[in-house]
């Protein structure tokens, strides 16, 4: 990426917004584009700034970051703009439904600011991001939900590597991670991600882990 990452802030708590966008601006390489105290609001800026980044809160008057994020990564135009959720512990139902919607990840209120800006990066460069520390009691309890669709037919047109580079994303392992372990180049990962994105139909890392996990091609604790 060129330039500055260009990040806009949705919260309906004016305290909290202010909070979030004296971190952002005081932060090299950051610039903020926009503010939002709901989700019609969030829609309009990610449609007239189009960051690259968008703190959501899920809680809003109105339409709320649920319903924005699903408006926002529905839109083709909007495809670039990666959605980052903050959400509390009390609010793990709607973090299954972010993910779902096309939020590129979510992080606890209370992170820290070096953790949250790192996060803005991280999200801004096409990676997904859950915040460790309830990443994994999160993720068994989407997975164990009863699922009423079936499996993806679009797996069936994945390779066998495809399939097991897939299996690592969802893992959480960065391309690095992925290519050491399966024996391939940085750049043959790098490849066989962009070659996930496109056949899965998913704006990004997040989307392919919940691919992953919802058609039954990984389970919680799998090696």
């Amino acid at each position: 990426m060129t330039g500055p990452i260009r990040v806009a802030v949705a919260d309906d708590q004016a305290l909290v917004r202010s909070g979030f966008l004296a971190l952002l601006r005081a932060e090299d390489g950051i610039e903020v584009v926009g503010e939002a105290a709901d989700g019609h609001q969030a829609v309009a800026v990610a449609r007239r700034c189009r960051p690259d980044v968008i703190l959501m809160d899920i809680r809003m008057p109105g339409m709320d970051g649920l319903e924005a994020t699903r408006v926002i990564t529905a839109d083709p135009a909007l495809a670039p703009v990666h959605i980052l959720v903050l959400t509390t512990f009390d609010l793990d139902t709607y973090v299954h439904e972010a993910l779902r919607a096309g939020a590129s990840g979510f992080l606890l209120k209370d992170t820290l600011p070096p953790e949250l800006l790192s996060a803005v990066r991280i999200v801004a460069a096409g990676e997904a991001l859950l915040a460790p520390s309830i990443t994994r009691r999160l993720i068994e309890d989407f997975v164990r939900r009863p699922l009423t669709a079936p499996a993806d037919p679009r797996l069936e047109q994945l390779t066998a590597r495809e399939r097991e580079v897939l299996v690592a994303v969802a893992r959480g392992l960065s391309n690095a991670e992925l290519a050491a372990e399966l024996f391939m180049s940085h750049a043959t990962a790098k490849t066989h991600v962009s070659h996930l994105l496109t056949k899965l139909d998913a704006r990004d890392r997040a989307q392919l882990v919940v691919a992953a996990y919802e058609t039954g091609l990984t389970t919680p604790g799998q090696p």
